[in-house]
């Protein structure tokens, strides 16, 4: 019996029309079949879900590191995801493969009437105000937010839900508005702080964090994209406070012990140009004047806390020394970099 699978043909770029998407199908089927594979055919849409978003997520990452060998290979593991459960919904008799692609393809006609049709537009905007106005045709008895996921990440879940209000209407004249209604929430926030009512602080904690999130939209930013990066600095600086401790001082009291030493020059300070007191060599420049002597002198002062910092902690028990460099973590997000 031959349980060989054929693998498709490697085909130019100009050549591919994807013509070997239904081996995919086909290699699903022969998975999910009598003599398949027993994991594949005991899983159903809900044990499918978290692969769904798994999936997604490293096709999100592929892009943000702007790999496209990388990017293939999770569109690849995206597009199984699909597949199965097209063939998941034919085992359970409710659709299959080609309607999932039949279905996308009679939406995407219908709304592209600029493009399969007679309408005109005048940009993107009105494309996706037409979208909006089709889909509410078609769905009457759903509301505007009714298309927007629960499941999605929060930050992101908001900025869905404020551009597809503000498509309908529902929305500030301009960006001041919601400036504006940022410092309201914000008064809000101090005053549920001042009274200690948990739920009351939570509660405007998330009207505030939902006004921000349409003040980015108004300027045009990605607020999910905008704390995602500023987690990756953050993530980045705290790891240089820990590799800075474990430089120079190891992980215990000998390290520290040594510091004291006469003539002895950690690397890590020369190299900074600091002596092992935390004060700069003579062959430090001058500092700038005006504003960015102001910023300079403000990352000088962070800097040379953190080095401060890290003798101090390399002689406290390990416990101590995690929740005090999580502290000097903060302290070095705030600072300004050069």
């Amino acid at each position: 019996m031959n349980r060989s699978f054929p693998i498709p043909e490697a085909l130019p770029l100009a050549e591919q029309h994807g013509q070997t998407y239904p081996s995919l199908v086909a290699l699903m089927q022969r998975l999910l079949g009598d003599g398949g594979c027993p994991w594949d055919r005991e899983q159903d849409m809900k044990s499918l879900r978290r692969y769904v978003l798994e999936e997604a997520c490293e096709v999100i990452d592929a892009i943000d590191e702007n790999d496209p060998a990388h990017i293939q290979e999770e569109l690849g593991d995206l597009a199984l995801q699909v597949v199965f459960l097209g063939e998941l919904g034919r085992r359970a008799a409710a659709f299959g493969p080609d309607d999932v692609i039949r279905g996308i393809v009679s939406k995407l006609v219908r709304r592209h009437p600029h493009v399969f049709g007679e309408v005109q537009v005048s940009g993107s905007e009105e494309v996706l105000s037409n979208w909006e106005a089709i889909k509410a045709e078609e769905k009457k008895d759903r509301g505007v937010l009714d298309g927007v996921p629960r499941s999605l990440p929060a930050l992101y879940r908001a900025q869905r839900m404020s551009e597809k209000v503000s498509r309908v209407g529902f929305d500030w004249p301009d960006g001041r508005g919601s400036r504006d209604k940022v410092s309201e929430e914000l008064a809000e926030v101090d005053e549920a702080i001042e009274g200690g009512n948990k739920q009351r602080i939570e509660e405007e904690l998330g009207d505030l964090l939902f006004s921000l999130v349409n003040l980015a939209r108004h300027h045009g930013v990605d607020a999910e994209l905008a704390l995602r990066n500023t987690s990756d600095r953050f993530a980045t600086r705290f790891s240089h406070v820990e590799e800075r401790v474990k430089q120079e001082h190891g992980v215990g009291r000998g390290a520290r012990t040594a510091n004291r030493r006469p003539g002895f020059r950690s690397k890590s300070s020369t190299a900074t140009g600091m002596k092992p007191n935390g004060r700069a060599n003579d062959t430090r420049r001058d500092p700038p004047s005006g504003q960015a002597g102001r910023a300079w002198s403000r990352t000088t002062r962070h800097r040379r806390s953190g080095r401060a910092f890290a003798r101090r902690v390399a002689s406290r028990p390990d416990r101590a020394r995690r929740k005090a460099l999580s502290r000097q973590a903060a302290i070095s997000l705030a600072a300004p970099t050069r």
